[in-house]
């Protein structure tokens, strides 16, 4: 679902970038208001933790991968404000560090992933959790809250790829940029992901949200605990675990390198040949000259320092000019 640079129009970009920007505006002052000391420690793990989930992927129908976002967990644990920003950090070291998701197309990814999805969840969740007052009904709006909102991010994106070779063609009417028109991305995107990848978000958010409920329940019903340290744990066994991702094979569906592109459709659209081309450190979290679990593991370490990094150094400025807002 990270949309590379080059298969959406600059317009379209810069378009949905100013679109983040009141939002991110908007989602930072909701932050600052409500987001205590304690809690900043659980900010920097649901964002280490959406960095991780992403990159485990599993095979889907097609002959193509996904992975789970984990925005839908960030939402619920610590509601839909930290979790725009805490997806948008993790978007952001993605796409800076390691060429997943396009620099110019993060502002779209941003309003796909960590925008929609995490308010579409989040109120999916408190309607049921609230109309169906039992543990059961928590489990269940965990499960629904993934599986819709990933699908709904996941049409979103369907309809941003297909509309560019309706509206983006050269004097030809050949596409500058994405080639496939609505009738192929809507079922190309959903289909995989009503099928499986929506479900595995599903699982994911419902699974965490247990584990996270039996260990420390005041994080669920207070947002703050004492008892984080097993959380540090799931991160660090996320990490180890990360070369699972290189299991699945295949490239996901509108992440093609332009090289497979043409394989498909026998050409390179102008607008990639003539686009961005932005060389990550990390290009896919490879590293010539080192395994890929190796270069795996240690791409995951990398995202999750940087990502506890930034948190601690926004806890500093934050609570410098708030020193009042301890617990």
């Amino acid at each position: 679902m990270h949309i590379p640079d080059n298969y959406l129009s600059p317009s379209t970009c810069a378009a949905f970038g100013v679109t983040m920007l009141p939002i991110w505006k908007w989602a930072s002052t909701k932050v600052k208001r409500e987001i205590t000391r304690q809690k900043m420690p659980l900010l920097g793990i649901c964002t280490a933790f959406v960095f991780l989930i992403m990159m485990f992927n599993i095979p889907l129908p097609g002959g193509t991968t996904g992975h789970a976002v984990g925005a839908t967990l960030a939402a619920v644990l610590l509601g839909p404000y930290s979790a725009v920003i805490s997806v948008t950090i993790a978007l952001a070291i993605q796409a800076l560090f390691f060429g997943d998701g396009g620099i110019l197309a993060l502002g779209v990814n941003c309003f796909n992933m960590a925008f929609v999805m995490p308010f579409v969840a989040s109120y999916i969740f408190r309607f049921i959790k609230y109309n169906f007052l039992s543990e059961k009904g928590e489990y269940v709006g965990a499960f629904l809250a993934g599986y819709i909102s990933l699908n709904v991010a996941a049409l979103l994106t369907a309809l941003e790829f297909g509309i560019q070779p309706i509206l983006f063609t050269n004097n030809g009417g050949m596409p500058l940029y994405a080639p496939y028109g609505l009738n192929v991305a809507i079922p190309a995107m959903m289909i995989p992901h009503l099928l499986v990848a929506g479900i595995l978000e599903g699982l994911v958010t419902a699974g965490v949200y247990a584990y996270v409920k039996k260990l420390s329940p005041e994080i669920i019903y207070e947002g703050t605990s004492n008892k984080i340290k097993p959380l540090y744990g799931l991160i660090v066994s996320l990490v180890i675990l990360s070369p699972l991702g290189l299991l699945a094979t295949g490239t996901a569906w509108g992440e093609w390198a332009p090289e497979e592109l043409r394989e498909f459709i026998g050409f390179i659209p102008n607008g990639m040949v003539d686009g961005l081309n932005f060389s990550a450190p990390i290009p896919d979290y490879y590293m010539s000259g080192i395994s890929e679990i190796v270069a795996y593991i240690f791409s995951g370490l990398l995202g999750v320092g940087v990502i506890f990094i930034l948190i601690k150094i926004l806890s500093k400025v934050q609570f410098k000019n708030n020193p009042e807002k301890v617990n």
